[in-house]
């Protein structure tokens, strides 16, 4: 038996896969203006969690993770992590045009190679298929 998705659950798989990419590229513009943080100046930890992008980032990641939550609920986690793999093109273009930052040749080839792993995934079912187990006695 093929378990279908109803629109409702494209929805939560869709927001699983932009909260997760677009709060990632905000944590990293964020943290991008904030500068780096070591372990001998914490104190600039508090000043991030002051940034408008990280606060926004940090928002969206925990808007993922109640839409993960929500999937991991009636699908499996062989179908629900690969079904975020699209979330890496939306990454990856934010980066390359909102951040400006360089994708090489071998991340883009990667990203594809991921995309069309998803696509396998995708065409199975949500849940794995356990055979019925066989009552006592029967002929094996």
């Amino acid at each position: 038996m093929k378990h279908t998705l109803t629109p409702q659950r494209y929805l939560i798989l869709l927001a699983v896969m932009l909260t997760a990419s677009i709060g990632d590229t905000l944590l990293s513009h964020g943290m991008g203006q904030v500068g780096p943080i070591s372990f001998a100046h914490l104190g600039l930890l508090f000043l991030a969690l002051r940034n408008p992008w990280v606060i926004s980032g940090i928002l969206l990641l925990l808007g993922f993770f109640a839409s993960y939550l929500t999937a991991l609920s009636w699908a499996d986690l062989t179908f629900v992590l690969p079904s975020t793999a699209f979330g890496y093109v939306v990454v990856a273009l934010l980066s390359r045009f909102w951040l400006h930052e360089h994708i090489s040749l071998y991340r883009w080839l990667g990203i594809i190679l991921i995309v069309c792993g998803v696509g396998f995934v995708a065409n199975g079912p949500s849940l794995t298929e356990h055979p019925a187990p066989k009552p006592e006695g029967a002929a094996k």
